[in-house]
C-alpha cells in the first residue's frame, strides 16, 4: 500500500465519520426518546399500543362492553314519541367521550318505520340513559324500538379523586296529578366544588310490576360547586297505570366538569 492510498485512505475516513456523526446527531433523538402514549407502540409500561398502563386511554381488551338492557319508545302527544335506552356501564373508573348510537323503529307488524342516530357520552361505573325527545315518524306507530353503538368506543380512564369529588344526589321527588296532567318535581345537588355543564335529567317512571309507563327529561345549563336546583318533569296525558317507582338519573360528561 502506497504512501498516497493511506493517504486519500485517512480522508476518507474523516469524511465518512463526519457525515456519520452529523448522521447520528440527529437521529439520536429518535433512538432514544422515551415511550408516550401517542406514538404508535406498546412500550413502557403499557398493556397495549398506546393505552394501559400510565396512558389516559384503557386498552379495549381491558374493559367490559357496554350493556343494554331495553329500549323503548313512549308517546308525548299524536305524531309524536320520547325515545329512551337503558343502559350500563360496569367498568368503575373509565368513560367514553363520545360514542355514534342509532335508534331504530318499528310498527306492530315488525315493519321498518325510521331511525334516529346521535352522540353520547358515557359516565364512569353505573346505570345511565340514553333519551331522544320528541321523535316524530309520520303516521308510524313505534311499536318496537332497538338501539345500538355504531363504533369501537374510546375509553378514558377517570381519576380517583374525581371520581370520589364529584357527587350529584337527587331528592325531594314529588309526583302530582297523575290522572290529569302528571307533573314529576324533584331537587338536583351538586355536593362537590367541581362545575358541571350541561347536566341532563332523565326520569323514569314504573309500576308495580317495574314495567315503564312513561319517561321524561329536562336539561341544566351549569350546575356549579354546592349548587341544588329545582326541577320539573310534566306530560301532557295521565299514565295508563299507577307510578310505583320514579327513577331519575342526572347525566353529564365527567370531562367537561372542572373545579371552580
Amino acid at each position: 500500500m502506497t504512501w498516497a492510498f493511506k493517504r486519500q485512505f485517512l480522508y476518507a475516513t474523516i469524511i465518512i465519520g463526519f457525515f456519520l456523526a452529523i448522521l447520528l446527531y440527529f437521529l439520536w433523538p429518535y433512538i432514544t426518546k422515551a415511550p408516550t402514549c401517542n406514538d404508535g407502540k406498546q412500550n413502557g409500561v403499557e398493556t397495549g399500543v398506546d393505552c394501559g398502563g400510565s396512558c389516559a386511554r384503557a386498552c379495549i381488551f381491558e374493559v367490559d362492553q357496554l350493556r343494554v338492557y331495553w329500549a323503548r319508545s313512549f308517546k308525548v302527544t299524536d305524531g309524536r314519541y320520547n325515545t329512551i335506552a337503558y343502559i350500563e356501564n360496569q367498568n368503575k373508573d373509565t368513560a367514553i367521550y363520545k360514542v355514534k348510537y342509532r335508534f331504530r323503529f318499528a310498527d306492530k307488524d315488525n315493519i321498518y318505520i325510521g331511525e334516529r342516530r346521535g352522540e353520547t357520552y358515557v359516565p364512569p361505573t353505573g346505570k345511565f340513559a340514553v333519551f331522544e325527545p320528541a321523535l316524530n315518524i309520520g303516521n308510524g306507530i313505534p311499536v318496537y324500538t332497538t338501539f345500538e353503538f355504531l363504533e369501537q368506543p374510546t375509553w378514558v380512564k377517570v381519576s380517583r379523586e374525581q371520581m370520589d369529588q364529584l357527587k350529584v344526589f337527587i331528592t325531594d321527588i314529588n309526583l302530582y296529578d297523575e290522572n290529569t296532567s302528571p307533573r314529576l318535581t324533584a331537587r338536583v345537588t351538586n355536593s362537590s366544588l367541581y362545575l358541571i355543564p350541561e347536566v341532563s335529567v332523565v326520569a323514569i317512571l314504573y309500576d308495580q310490576m317495574g314495567n315503564v309507563i312513561n319517561v321524561s327529561n329536562t336539561f341544566i345549563d351549569l350546575l356549579k360547586g354546592e349548587q341544588k336546583v329545582d326541577i320539573n318533569f310534566t306530560w301532557p296525558e295521565p299514565f295508563t297505570a299507577p307510578v310505583i317507582v320514579k327513577e331519575i338519573i342526572p347525566m353529564y360528561n365527567v370531562f367537561l366538569t372542572k373545579l371552580k
